[in-house]
């Protein structure tokens, strides 16, 4: 069931029922204030770091809807910057930058910059977002029902929605994407799992030094399920989709006499996709139902024992391309400047390295209801983190 959200998105509530995070611009900016008065009375303008960077380049401080809803600044309904939130909080109207579409002039590339850079005096600066609009952009993930994913340090799926819906746990963010227009709603639903790829890691230094192709190897020695072993990837501090608990990586079922690196590698492997695919299960109760998923081909997703595990627990086919987030910089860039008229033929010749399809989906089904159920207990007794605003 899709939940549409009835008022507005900038925060028509009183304060204490503001359940953005912390870690967002508007959140810790209201700590500034509180926390720092002297500093915050000096403030200027507030960028994100994709705008203090072109701010860097050319000069100009501008901004973007896309940028201020990722600080939790835009209001939806109102396609502006929220009123209601900058009273709330006591902030002025002139800290928020000149406001621009994604796809448009931010400023020219300063003479200074360019000999520094070796690069030409006047390039335009034609398109700025965040990392995981930008990522969804270089996968083609425009439209609604288009999904990105993402297996870095952090784990993410970006859905592209035209409905102003919400969880009503908060475990999920909705961000301007890059093609929202006030007449076009184009919102990218982000869920985000802290910890994923940091685990892999975590592993790859246990084990010495060992490469990750060989710890994919390694992984690829084993059976689907580790004999046994399940490994919860939780310990990259609080987890939003686990309604701010902090439940901590565990290692279950370890038998001294049976299990080797090579099953930690793919109990690790496992339990990642097992995170995404609960993640996925939040989204698709919002309303979000992939029908593939879109992905770069590196980080977690060059190993073919978490892919496979990806597409057989989530029971959804991975569209895997050559490509990362410089890419969607380039075509974003083409885009601003017109050398694309339209999104769309940035594409026209982008075609997945490969499509892995689910193979296996009633094994991994029984491997994750246990998997899951050994999450529900630690979620019983894990602490949780207040982060009101």
């Amino acid at each position: 069931m899709v939940k549409k959200h009835s008022g507005n998105w900038g925060g028509v509530l009183p304060r204490k029922t503001f359940k953005f995070p912390g870690n967002f611009t508007a959140a810790k900016l209201a700590w500034v204030k509180e926390q720092e008065p002297e500093l915050f009375e000096q403030i200027d303008k507030i960028m994100l770091p994709g705008d203090f960077i072109a701010q860097r380049f050319t000069g100009q401080i501008t901004t973007t809807p896309s940028a201020l809803s990722e600080g939790i600044f835009w209001d939806f309904s109102e396609n502006q910057v929220s009123q209601k939130l900058m009273q709330q909080f006591g902030f002025s109207n002139g800290i928020i930058p000149n406001l621009q579409p994604v796809f448009s002039d931010h400023g020219r590339l300063t003479k200074e910059i360019a000999d520094e850079l070796s690069l030409r005096e006047g390039i335009p600066v034609t398109y700025k977002a965040g990392d995981q609009p930008n990522n969804a952009l270089s996968l083609n993930v425009l439209e609604p029902g288009d999904v990105a994913a993402t297996a870095g340090t952090s784990g993410v799926i970006y859905g592209v929605s035209d409905e102003l819906t919400y969880d009503l746990q908060s475990r999920v963010n909705g961000f301007a994407h890059v093609n929202h227009q006030p007449d076009l709603t184009r919102v990218g639903i982000l869920l985000c799992i802290n910890g994923t790829g940091i685990l892999n890691r975590w592993i790859r230094n246990l084990s010495g030094n060992v490469s990750y192709a060989q710890l994919n190897e390694m992984a690829a020695t084993v059976r689907p399920g580790s004999d046994g072993l399940t490994i919860l990837p939780f310990g990259n501090g609080a987890e939003r989709m686990l309604n701010n608990k902090i439940v901590d990586a565990h290692l279950q079922n370890i038998n001294l006499n049976k299990h080797t690196t090579a099953h930690l590698v793919r109990a690790a492997q496992e339990g990642i996709a097992f995170a995404f695919r609960y993640g996925l299960d939040i989204m698709r109760s919002n309303g979000m139902q992939p029908a593939v998923i879109k992905a770069g081909k590196a980080n977690m997703f060059l190993s073919p024992v978490f892919t496979e595990a990806f597409v057989n627990a989530t029971h959804v086919p991975v569209e895997l391309y050559d490509c990362d987030g410089s890419v969607g910089a380039a075509l974003g860039a083409g885009i601003g400047a017109g050398y694309y008229q339209q999104p769309s033929e940035a594409f026209q010749k982008r075609q997945p390295l490969s499509v892995v399809q689910p193979t296996q989906a009633a094994l991994y089904d029984e491997l994750y209801g246990a998997w899951k159920a050994e999450l529900e207990q630690k979620l019983n007794s894990a602490p949780l983190i207040l982060q009101e605003a």
